[in-house]
């Protein structure tokens, strides 16, 4: 998700391209290393990039971004079941809806509306939703944020627009620039400011016109 093309500290301090540091550091581990020490040294790429961590606080950390809001939104907005099959390096796991809302409820006294994002949106046809009642929109995805899955990837029409790029991460256009960010990232920041300025500047057309 925060595989970006330069230094950042979205959720940690990393540098550019994280991810294909971590395969380096497995790569080059020597050849009698276990496949626990060559995942330890990877991970420790993310939780200790600064190095200055002593102990790695995996089930305690702080919440500097505040990213708890997001326990909070899929208890009432955005219900989002995940599971992990045997086939995955992680232990096998299902969703229970029912324990899931309790502890909803235990945690904040609500209970989850899971229908409610289809609902207000249309999500199952989401195309045929939008295309019918939305304009200026700008759908923006990377191809190296694993949410891109569920992104919308090609032109709904002329004004709901989808800007993929392959080598983009998690909103990586919303951060701020800098004098390494490549060629493709100002390219697609470009488009986006001309987009928004096009349709602000119909919009005035149309009102001195009213």
């Amino acid at each position: 998700m925060v595989n970006y093309p330069t230094e950042a500290n979205f959720l940690k301090p990393l540098p550019a391209y994280p991810v294909q540091q971590m395969c380096k550091i497995i790569d080059k581990s020597p050849s009698g290393a276990t496949k626990l020490t060559r995942a330890f040294a990877a991970a420790s790429l993310y939780y200790n990039y600064s190095q200055t961590e002593n102990c790695f606080e995996v089930e305690h950390e702080v919440d500097p971004h505040g990213l708890h809001g997001w326990h909070w939104q899929t208890c009432t907005e955005m219900v989002m079941p995940m599971t992990c099959s045997n086939e995955s390096m992680f232990p096998p796991s299902g969703f229970d809806y029912k324990k899931f809302a309790e502890q909803c409820r235990m945690k904040y006294g609500v209970l989850p509306r899971p229908h409610w994002i289809t609902t207000e949106f249309g999500g199952e046809r989401i195309e045929k939703v939008l295309k019918r009642f939305g304009s200026n929109i700008i759908f923006s995805n990377g191809m190296q944020d694993p949410w891109s899955r569920g992104g919308v990837l090609r032109n709904i029409s002329a004004t709901i627009i989808a800007l993929v790029t392959e080598k983009g991460a998690h909103h990586i256009d919303f951060r701020a620039a800098t004098k390494d960010d490549p060629d493709w990232l100002i390219q697609q920041r470009r488009q986006e400011v001309e987009n928004i300025q096009r349709w602000l500047d119909e919009y005035y057309v149309d009102l001195r016109h009213a």
